[in-house]
């Protein structure tokens, strides 16, 4: 759409589109948990992304509209946008946006940007990615990317949760991709899902971190420990997980990239409420 008055279909209300701002509509909506929930929403034929990056989204319910970071959890070449996202009674957009229907409309900036793309990493035999929580929703972008498994040979997403039922969107994620027809003969025997719980019963249990420096995380995948000369990373998830996941990635000797600088690991630090 454009940057004009659009009215809410079905409603009598008109709002105006500010510059640089997308009005799109909700396509689908599935809730996972009393905490987590997916969507997906029309995608403006003009814009574009690069995989593992992230666009400011809000809704048109007040005059100034709160705008978060989210991650795109679809890749480049969908036709939709999907998000995976957390519920938060009281947040400032996710109050609202946790309710959101089929047919609504979702406002999004038009600039994508982050540092989880694979520009940013130097290649690598194998790559990590570390996701806690909805910190899994760059990934969901990437390991549906053919330009990741054309960078690395081996590409192994790790997601940490509180409970089992939070790891039902990433589970579902990576056995609809092998059989997808554009990168499933890529990523069967190549991508690797490795999940874990820090609450409850369950065959992996523990934060990354842990799991990394006891070195059950590399005897469970039957690979070597983190070398910076065959590894890259990356790591999008709390604050804290962030903190110490990088702190476990330089103990292994990975060196943190950007975009303009490709290294061994990048870290993303943006968040929705």
């Amino acid at each position: 759409m454009t940057d004009d008055v659009v009215i809410i279909q079905g409603e009598q209300t008109e709002f105006a589109v500010p510059t640089g701002v997308f009005a799109e509509t909700v396509t689908s909506v599935e809730h996972y948990t009393d905490r987590l929930f997916k969507f997906r929403i029309s995608r403006p034929a003009s814009f574009r992304f690069r995989s593992g990056e992230f666009v400011m989204i809000g809704l048109p319910n007040a005059d100034k509209p709160v705008y978060r970071a989210y991650s795109i959890a679809s890749p480049s070449w969908d036709e939709e946008i999907e998000f995976f996202s957390i519920k938060v009674d009281d947040g400032p957009l996710t109050e609202h946006l946790q309710k959101i229907q089929v047919g609504d409309t979702v406002l999004m900036r038009k600039k994508s940007t982050g540092t989880l793309v694979n520009d940013a990493l130097l290649p690598g035999k194998r790559v990590y990615m570390f996701s806690t929580g909805t910190g899994i929703a760059p990934f969901a972008s990437l390991i549906r990317d053919p330009d990741t498994y054309e960078k690395f040979d081996e590409v192994i997403l790790t997601h940490t949760c509180r409970e089992v039922s939070e790891l039902t969107y990433g589970k579902e994620l990576v056995a609809q991709i092998m059989d997808d027809p554009l990168v499933g003969e890529l990523a069967r025997g190549r991508l690797r899902h490795y999940c874990s719980i820090t609450r409850g019963d369950y065959e992996f249990k523990g934060r990354i971190t842990d799991l990394m420096r006891s070195g059950k995380l590399f005897s469970d995948l039957d690979v070597p420990p983190i070398n910076p000369d065959e590894d890259r990373g990356m790591i999008c998830g709390s604050m804290a997980m962030l903190n110490d996941t990088k702190a476990a990635l330089e103990g292994f000797g990975l060196v943190e990239g950007a975009n303009n600088k490709p290294a061994t690991f990048v870290v993303e630090r943006a968040f929705v409420d």
